[in-house]
């Protein structure tokens, strides 16, 4: 059972999904839903505007202060155009889903005190890790 703590410091995790797809078929679509579900604040960037249920995908950057993950839908060979983005967020924490790993930007990442996990956030979230 959930304490109101822990259920309070799950709320405070507001979670970027970059690379969001409109595509339900996509994991990062189920991540999108899953997180929304299970209370969490999401945010999502993607290749094209729309929404998955009521959070809207963006296409650009958006100046948001208070990320406290960022999980990764895209391959690493696309996200070194975006890397100084996610650490100019100051994220808490990380996460590359399997297929996003990128360990120029892992280390990048470490350097700055970020906490770094090569994981499925479906799986973490099915099993409480989140």
């Amino acid at each position: 059972m959930t304490s109101d703590k822990e259920r309070e410091n799950t709320l405070d995790k507001k979670t970027l999904v970059f690379g969001a797809s409109l595509n339900p078929m996509r994991v990062s679509h189920q991540a999108v839903q899953r997180l929304a579900a299970k209370g969490l604040r999401v945010v999502a960037i993607g290749g094209r505007h729309g929404f998955i249920n009521d959070v809207p995908i963006h296409r650009e950057y958006q100046e948001w202060k208070d990320i406290h993950t960022i999980t990764l839908y895209m391959g690493y060979k696309r996200q070194s155009e975006h890397i100084d983005y996610f650490l100019s967020l100051k994220p808490k924490r990380i996460i590359f889903n399997p297929g996003a790993e990128n360990h120029e930007l892992f280390m990048d990442a470490k350097e700055q005190g970020i906490e770094v996990l090569n994981a499925c956030t479906l799986v973490m979230l099915s099993t409480g890790q989140y």
